[in-house]
């Protein structure tokens, strides 16, 4: 795996990657690839998708009277996806270079303790942190009843004739997710995959999401969809959607920015 650089801020005074634009439809394509590796390989994937459902279900359980912190919890795993997903980013890079993946791959990246993964996680961390709090402050503060669990929120929040609240809360939060997603999109799979610094990694995502509007929206949608279905399903659904949505998540990156080594990006 690339080693992080010595001096990041040299690595940030690079010239700016190239970015291929891609069709609105391409995120299609991106599940299609995905759904491939996760088939190919589907150890690496299982093991992802188990962790996250078994600390949906832990979270669930500690918090099952506390719905106000719950349903923040879980829009917050939106925001920190990228930093769960990077195992699963090593494996698909392993099944692209025609290597044999395993739980190994994905184990190595942690291992190898690279600076600039961890800093961008823990950046990560803080916005759903953030989002967490947020959500909490704003439920419990100007709700009409107390919000103990998924009927009161339904009731008291999302058909409250009387209140704003859920219009207030989607808003801050689309607030919040829109410049994580468009800063994080692409920025952890190219971490992974070149010696460039979190700086670069990030303006690279954002030029990604400029340059295919249509593209990326649907992929948010995408993602947010998915992963809300898994989670519907008693947090079951995880098993099989964190590795899928992953694996899919590389394959955007190398259509978009290319992989170090690989092909140039491909549009479309």
């Amino acid at each position: 795996m690339p080693q992080a650089p010595a001096d990041s801020a040299a690595a940030d005074s690079h010239h700016a990657l190239a970015v291929a634009e891609v069709g609105w439809s391409r995120p299609l394509a991106w599940l299609a690839r995905g759904w491939a590796d996760f088939m190919r390989s589907p150890g690496p994937g299982l093991a992802h998708g188990a962790v996250c459902a078994l600390f949906g279900l832990a979270l669930v359980a500690l918090a099952r009277e506390r719905f106000w912190i719950l349903v923040g919890a879980c829009t917050g795993f939106l925001l920190v996806a990228p930093v769960v997903a990077t195992g699963l980013y090593a494996t698909s890079r392993a099944l692209d270079q025609g290597r044999r993946a395993s739980l190994a791959d994905a184990v190595a990246v942690w291992r190898s303790f690279d600076g600039r993964l961890v800093r961008f996680g823990l950046l990560l961390a803080l916005a759903g942190t953030g989002w967490v709090l947020t959500s909490a402050a704003l439920i419990t503060g100007f709700a009409a009843a107390p919000i103990l669990g998924p009927a009161d929120f339904v009731r008291e929040v999302v058909l409250n004739p009387r209140s704003w609240l859920f219009e207030a809360w989607l808003l801050l939060g689309a607030v919040l997710a829109a410049p994580v997603f468009a800063s994080s999109v692409v920025a952890m799979p190219l971490l992974l995959d070149r010696p460039v610094g979190v700086l670069t990694a990030v303006l690279t995502s954002w030029r990604a999401v400029l340059g295919s509007p249509a593209a990326m929206a649907l992929w948010a949608f995408v993602l947010a969809l998915l992963c809300g279905i898994g989670m519907g399903t008693a947090m079951l659904g995880l098993v099989v959607v964190v590795p899928w949505l992953g694996h899919a998540s590389w394959h955007a990156y190398r259509d978009i920015v290319g992989a170090a080594g690989g092909t140039a990006p491909r549009s479309g």
